[in-house]
């Protein structure tokens, strides 16, 4: 069944490999459609052209959290589940 997950990206390094600075402006949200949490993560990887650092490691209620690299820093994802019925989004 195909739900609808936020998945919330936040940096670690910047693309030179320094920490990156906290803040609410450096956290980012991206919205998808997918079978599972996992899923979810994939769909972001080939979007955005990363790849996983480590394991995802999944949450009971469908929520899970990865590690990525991207070409500008290593990001934490957390994915969650953001309604229960699918909802087209707008293009």
């Amino acid at each position: 069944m195909m739900m609808r997950f936020t998945i919330e990206q936040r940096p670690l390094t910047d693309p030179s490999g320094r920490l990156a600075a906290h803040g609410r402006e450096t956290v980012s949200f991206h919205h998808c459609e997918a079978e599972s949490a996992g899923d979810a993560i994939d769909q972001f990887l080939i979007a955005n052209g990363g790849n996983i650092v480590g394991d995802i490691v999944k949450f009971p209620g469908l929520q899970a959290v990865g590690t990525v690299r991207l070409a500008d820093g290593v990001f934490t994802l957390q994915v969650t589940p953001s309604s229960q019925s699918v909802v087209p989004l707008g293009n």
